[in-house]
């Protein structure tokens, strides 16, 4: 598990929308800048796309497309800005104790994107596909938000009962999900979860839920592929979140075997326990053997104690069987890279970037990768592209300008470093207005 750090904004008032990696925290006005991180996973994420596959073909939208990224931050929130990704706090999955509750937040997110809530108030976000783009959206986009309306809430919520009812999956999910927080409306706005403030929570709103459920009733089945897969990235995110202590005391509790020996592998890791990390998850790995995320993190333990040679093994065979997961991937290219190969994490680095450009740790790795074998160019590039993905567009100008004078006019890393120079040079003149 990696942390891709970002830099964010305060939110604007209320109900606000948050743009990538900003989500609403405060009442504030002003935009001053904060830090958040996204947790980077192959496994958790897999998990969270198998969650929601279902959910966002019944609402009409692309599973293979659409991205489920998980916030760094214990609170309970969930946010969209792009129609390509759904954010959600880790502290959300962790709240949440069924798979049909956390299928009802996605089928709320979903909702905003497919009723135009988000065309609605983006102009810029069409050139959010590269760190450049991201970058500008993440330090101008806010300026241009405005709040969801009660009547889009109801909206997207009875979108969501209508998208789980298709998805065959029980709309209890979403009433539950409400009452989660029906006592939080009497709490003033400092005391109030951030779910609360920028998903306003309306007595209305869990009574026209529950009315939804009464009128069409629930015959929907319980889906054992969502169960298992709730269950795993709720164990693996609680095992790195919590402390070591709280997970073993609590994974005799886990019903499938091969999650508990995961969790246990996970917990004896952060003990600095090697021996007893690595029979855990050997033990996982014997109840799946081709699971290249149990050897995704076998091969994390391995490096984080300095294992290279073991380390690098690992990550090949989950590279060879999850076939292009960028985040595999770019952990491959770490280890080379940590074990002296650059020209091979390169390799794996740029094959990682193809496939996900929105990952800070693979751009540091890969500016790292190109400084090692002398191409400061490309270095400064990747530089400058990993500081414009964080919203930190004037780092990102300053590296950028530099890759420019390097590299080859007209060449496709120079347009690369041209399209952040021109985004650093346009947030320096908004802020300037």
């Amino acid at each position: 598990m990696t942390f891709d750090r970002f830099s964010r904004l305060a939110s604007i008032p209320a109900l606000a929308l948050a743009a990538l990696c900003f989500v609403a925290t405060t009442l504030a006005t002003t935009a001053q800048a904060a830090s958040i991180s996204l947790l980077r996973d192959p496994d958790i994420e897999r998990g969270l796309n198998e969650v929601a596959a279902p959910v966002l073909r019944a609402a009409g939208l692309n599973a293979k497309r659409v991205r489920v990224l998980v916030v760094n931050d214990s609170s309970f929130n969930a946010f969209v800005i792009d129609s390509q990704t759904i954010f959600i706090h880790y502290g959300l999955i962790l709240k949440v104790d069924r798979p049909e509750m956390l299928q009802a937040v996605i089928a709320h997110e979903a909702a905003h994107i497919t009723n135009g809530h988000i065309a609605r108030r983006t102009q810029n976000l069409r050139s959010a596909q590269s760190a450049a783009g991201f970058g500008a959206a993440l330090a101008s986009a806010v300026r241009g938000f405005l709040a969801h309306t009660r009547a889009e809430e109801a909206s997207a919520d009875r979108s969501a009962a209508g998208t789980l009812r298709r998805a065959g999956i029980s709309p209890k999910g979403l009433v539950d999900l409400h009452r989660i927080f029906a006592g939080q409306e009497v709490l003033s706005a400092a005391n109030q979860d951030p779910y609360m403030r920028s998903h306003p929570l309306s007595r209305d709103r869990i009574r026209a839920a529950e009315a939804y459920l009464a009128s069409h009733g629930d015959t929907s089945k319980a889906d054992p592929n969502a169960q298992y897969w709730f269950a795993r990235l709720r164990g693996k995110l609680s095992a790195f979140t919590r402390s070591p202590k709280w997970t073993l005391r609590r994974v005799g509790e886990e019903r499938y075997k091969d999650v508990r020996l995961m969790r246990e592998a996970v917990a004896h890791h952060r003990r600095n326990n090697l021996n007893k990390a690595l029979g855990a998850i050997d033990g996982a790995l014997a109840v799946r053997p081709n699971d290249p995320y149990y050897n995704e993190l076998k091969g994390q333990i391995l490096m984080e104690n300095r294992r290279w040679e073991a380390a690098l093994g690992a990550y090949r065979r989950a590279a060879s069987q999850a076939g292009r997961d960028p985040l595999i991937l770019a952990s491959l290219g770490r280890a080379q890279l940590a074990a002296g190969q650059p020209k091979s994490a390169l390799k794996s680095l740029e094959a990682s970037r193809s496939l996900d450009f929105r990952n800070a740790g693979m751009l540091r790795d890969m500016a790292q990768a190109y400084a090692k074998i002398g191409q400061t160019g490309m270095a400064a590039l990747a530089t400058a592209e990993r500081y414009a993905l964080q919203g930190r567009l004037k780092d990102a100008g300053v590296h950028a300008k530099r890759a420019t004078g390097l590299l080859p006019t007209g060449s496709p890393a120079w347009r690369r470093a041209q399209d952040v120079l021109i985004a650093a040079e346009q947030d320096q003149k908004r802020k300037r207005k």
